[in-house]
């Protein structure tokens, strides 16, 4: 997977689940000031892009998320992704 099509997944889950418009979810974007998302929220999404990517995370993967972009590159560290 692409960063292009691991951010449009996130942006697709923060859709669905949290009605954000998938314009606010850029990879600058502070999950926590920006978006108005808890650790709980942050959770969820974890768990989606779990089920959704066949991948497994663990929560030290995710302990210095702030940004989307550091969501994508989470992903990109555990799944292996192509393109940039």
């Amino acid at each position: 997977m692409t960063r292009e099509e691991i951010l449009a997944e996130i942006r697709r889950i923060m859709e669905t689940n949290f009605d954000i418009a998938p314009d606010r979810v850029q990879e600058g974007s502070n999950v926590v000031t920006d978006l108005d998302l808890d650790s709980i929220d942050a959770t969820d999404i974890v768990v989606e892009l779990q089920r959704t990517l066949d991948c497994r995370f663990t929560p030290e993967d995710f302990r210095g998320v702030k940004t989307v972009g550091d969501m994508v590159s989470v992903v990109i560290s555990k799944k292996g992704a192509g393109g940039q």
